[in-house]
């Protein structure tokens, strides 16, 4: 009976201890925002895949991320390597880069604070904390916490399901989900290393646009489009082509698009003239960086424009809500083209 009675008590010890030994929800959660606070810097590499618009989109993505607030984001496109881009934020502001074309956005923005970022560290520790919600699950690799997410301008993608390594709490996998809780974004990290020796430049804009940095040089004059395939958007909320202008530019082609319905818009498309090797000030927007999925845009209240290609987009409405904006610039892939 001793016997019994001892190795019932020596099985209710080693449960207790291990017990003991997981890590709540709220352990978790401090030693995130923790090593979020007392990092310096890092550099993560992941793959991102998209199936937000008609076709999947996959990109390579690098970050570099000095404190507080220096971040460098290499977008590198699988699809279409010359609309390969960067978002940067420095001293300066936040930019888009696009080195092939030696085109750039400056933004009147808080990005990377104002939406969830499913591949900066920051951001996903941000949405652990603020909601009060998130459930959470630790199993034998993984810390998981299903968070909702706060896309401002994108209600589409409501939820996420963030994987923390359970040793060293780096991030493995992000997955971004709809309504539904299908995953419509995948993010997987290859590695995530804090404390890391930046160059100096790292988060210049002058030296970020030499596309070097993704082995594409800038676009010649005659790798430009000089006939213009015409993109029609899939998602139109209802509204109809009632009219469209073509008409010839220097070196290349112009087409506007006028869509009528409960709600108007418009859509031009210019091939781009020419690309200059110098590096050129900015574009001003007053606005914020949103991913199409094909590339990223500008998106301000009234517009949205991008470049993919070779050839310049801009959609205008006073109508359209920025969800809607994004809905129908996002539909405008190769599907929709005559």
């Amino acid at each position: 009976m001793k016997k019994y009675t001892l190795l019932f008590c020596s099985i209710f010890v080693f449960v207790l201890l291990s017990a003991c030994g997981q890590q709540s929800r709220e352990d978790v959660v401090q030693k995130l925002e923790k090593m979020a606070e007392d990092m310096s810097s890092y550099q993560a590499q992941a793959m991102m895949t998209l199936q937000t618009g008609k076709e999947e989109q996959s990109y390579r993505i690098e970050v570099a991320h000095k404190k507080k607030n220096f971040y460098r984001v290499l977008l590198k496109n699988e699809q279409d390597e010359e609309g390969s881009q960067i978002i940067l934020r420095n001293e300066e502001g936040v930019f888009v880069l696009t080195p092939a074309l030696n085109k750039s956005f400056k933004f009147q923005s808080e990005w990377p604070n104002n939406n969830s970022q499913p591949y900066l560290f920051q951001s996903l520790v941000q949405d652990v904390v603020d909601d009060s919600d998130a459930t959470f699950t630790a199993t034998d690799n993984y810390y998981e916490f299903e968070t909702k997410t706060s896309y401002e301008s994108n209600s589409n993608l409501p939820y996420q399901a963030i994987y923390f390594d359970k040793k060293t709490y780096a991030p493995v996998r992000v997955k971004v989900m709809d309504q539904d809780k299908n995953t419509l974004v995948n993010v997987e990290f290859s590695s995530f290393d804090t404390d890391v020796d930046l160059p100096d430049d790292t988060f210049n804009r002058e030296s970020n646009m030499t596309s070097s940095i993704f082995g594409v040089p800038v676009m010649a004059q005659e790798d430009l489009p000089s006939d213009l395939t015409v993109y029609y958007p899939t998602e139109t909320l209802g509204a109809e082509l009632v009219k469209e202008d073509q008409m010839d530019i220097e070196n290349g082609q112009r087409v506007m698009l006028s869509y009528e319905g409960e709600k108007n818009f418009t859509v031009i498309q210019e091939t781009i003239t020419s690309v200059t090797t110098s590096a050129q000030s900015p574009e001003n927007v007053n606005g914020e960086p949103v991913n199409l999925g094909f590339t990223v845009g500008a998106l301000s209240s009234h517009t949205l424009e991008w470049q993919y290609d070779g050839v310049d987009y801009y959609l205008a409405s006073d109508q359209l809500t920025k969800q809607e904006m994004i809905d129908v610039a996002s539909s405008m892939t190769t599907q929709g083209s005559k």
